[in-house]
């Protein structure tokens, strides 16, 4: 009996260790080396202008309705790359603008919160806000005390957004770009009692998923979502919005050439690797993603059964694959992947394999892209507290 007691905890421990590796390991690649986030997150910074005049007319919107001398505003999974006070910029810029050619007033207070999980690289971002308020006063000239742009106050809020975060009704504006597809947690559905995944052939859904895969995902998303949408209801004033970028897929059909296949290939990548000798295959039949690409149908569903928020906007669109000079895309997107996955990958296979599993990676997405095209799709959803 006592035997049988130890099994079942250290059974439960197993899973549990798996669901908690993401909120304690999961963070972009910090810094400003080669594989940064901060040097590879080009793809992200496309999506954000692409919806840009979307996300400055929302902030005029919500300035111009509500008129508050001391606005709030985060940007929730922030990361740590050039993008984080890029957009911070813009917003700050957009509603200064409107402060003076509108309201024929000053601008009001900027209390600017950038939140992220404890585990990101907050110090890169506060290394670059000296000068980045430096430039904020050299824009405004002579005429910055009257503008009201020297009042920023910028704070660090570090922890996961499937919870509270911030006091009630402190934000107006809440901005989140490529952050909530991301789970907070590997559904612990994926794996039986005895800690074994029940999806062994995959690392995400794919066509060699048992059926029950893709409705476990789901209902991860749908938990992690509707948690996420009740507490900023909390914290945003009446009339506020959120503006959210996040990767999804097109239509209900989970096997597709879009964002579930980028895995598919990663999958393939750490496959090749077990015949190296540089994989065991049980690490790989163990690791499963955190991440879910919801379909426009399912983002409505729980928008609408969590009733907290109005969804003015829901709008699907691609990004146009532009490369650099002397590199494909696929070594592009290798780049890009790793920066955001490598914690989580050196945490379960080890650090020795990074190397040579995303230039594999690489080279076989510019081999699937030869023969067909892969289409990655995000969504820009607009919501508003009434």
């Amino acid at each position: 009996m006592a035997n049988t007691q130890l099994s079942a905890k250290s059974e439960e421990t197993h899973i549990l260790i798996i669901t908690m590796d993401v909120e304690k390991v999961f963070h972009m690649t910090g810094g400003v080396g080669e594989t940064s986030y901060f040097r590879n997150s080009s793809l992200q910074k496309k999506a954000s202008e692409m919806v840009k005049h979307i996300t400055l007319e929302t902030v005029e919107e919500v300035y111009l309705a509500t008129k508050p001398k001391s606005i709030g505003i985060a940007d929730l999974g922030c990361s740590s790359g050039p993008n984080t006070l890029s957009n911070i910029k813009d917003i700050l810029d957009k509603i200064d603008g409107t402060s003076r050619n509108k309201l024929k007033q000053p601008a009001p207070e900027f209390r600017v919160f950038l939140n992220d999980l404890p585990t990101n690289d907050f110090n890169a971002i506060f290394q670059a806000l000296p000068e980045f308020l430096q430039w904020l006063k050299k824009k405004d000239g002579n005429d910055h005390e009257n503008r009201g742009t020297s009042n920023i106050y910028v704070a660090a809020y570090p922890g996961s957004f499937y919870g509270r975060l911030f006091p009630n009704h402190c934000l107006h504006f809440i901005y989140s770009s490529y952050s909530l597809h991301w789970l907070s947690k590997v559904p612990r559905g994926l794996y039986d009692e005895q800690g074994n995944s029940l999806n062994k052939n995959s690392i995400y859904i794919s066509e060699r998923s048992p059926c029950e895969v893709s409705k476990v995902y789901f209902d991860q998303f749908k938990e992690d979502f509707s948690l996420f949408l009740l507490s900023r209801s909390e914290e945003l004033v009446s009339g506020g919005k959120m503006v959210l970028i996040l990767l999804g897929r097109e239509g209900f059909n989970h096997v597709d050439r879009g964002n579930a296949f980028f895995w598919k290939i990663l999958y393939q990548a750490l496959t090749n690797l077990i015949s190296k000798g540089k994989v065991e295959k049980e690490k790989l039949d163990s690791y499963e993603v955190h991440f879910y690409a919801p379909c426009k149908e399912e983002i409505e569903e729980v928008a609408r059964e969590n009733g907290c928020f109005e969804v003015e906007r829901l709008e699907m669109f691609e990004i146009e694959k532009t490369i650099g000079k002397g590199i494909s895309y696929g070594t592009m997107v290798a780049m890009t992947v790793r920066s955001i996955q490598e914690s989580m990958v050196a945490h379960h296979f080890g650090e020795a394999i990074i190397e040579g599993l995303f230039k594999e990676y690489g080279r076989l997405v510019d081999e699937e892209m030869a023969k067909e095209e892969i289409r990655p799709i995000t969504f820009l959803l607009l919501l508003r507290k009434p």
